[in-house]
């Protein structure tokens, strides 16, 4: 790990310097790091906009479409899937895709918003990374 002189005392402008002197992956690390400071510190108000993303964030597929996907994933399994009940998971899957690829948006967009990497964002949130499959 490197190390930065420091005074006894800092100035924010010297710490800002400092931090400066970081390299790209040092820096992304202390960012993170200095966020999960300002985390333990208590709750902060969030923006609307930020409120927003959240929300995106957070919505999950819609039960009752979830418990059909399911149920339809388990036929196809079982191979006991109809013609039409094809057509229904394919739409399904459709929309699932669709959905997360908002969700991933919305993700994206907060990352940028708050300055920190993606990966870190969703470690933040308790968002597993997705699997392969």
């Amino acid at each position: 790990m490197p190390t930065i002189q420091l005074q006894a005392e800092v100035s924010r402008d010297a710490l800002l310097e400092a931090v400066g002197q970081l390299s790209p992956p040092e820096l992304d690390q202390f960012v993170a790091e200095v966020l999960q400071l300002r985390s333990r510190r208590g709750p902060t108000r969030l923006g609307a906009t930020e409120s927003e993303l959240l929300a995106r964030i957070n919505q999950g597929f819609p039960e009752g479409l979830r418990d059909r996907y399911d149920e339809l994933i388990a036929r196809r399994r079982g191979e006991s899937l109809t013609p039409e009940e094809h057509q229904e998971l394919l739409r399904l899957t459709a929309e699932a895709e669709r959905l997360e690829a908002e969700r991933l948006a919305a993700l994206a967009e907060l990352a940028r918003i708050r300055g920190v990497p993606l990966r870190s964002l969703m470690d933040d949130l308790g968002i597993p990374a997705p699997s392969d499959g």
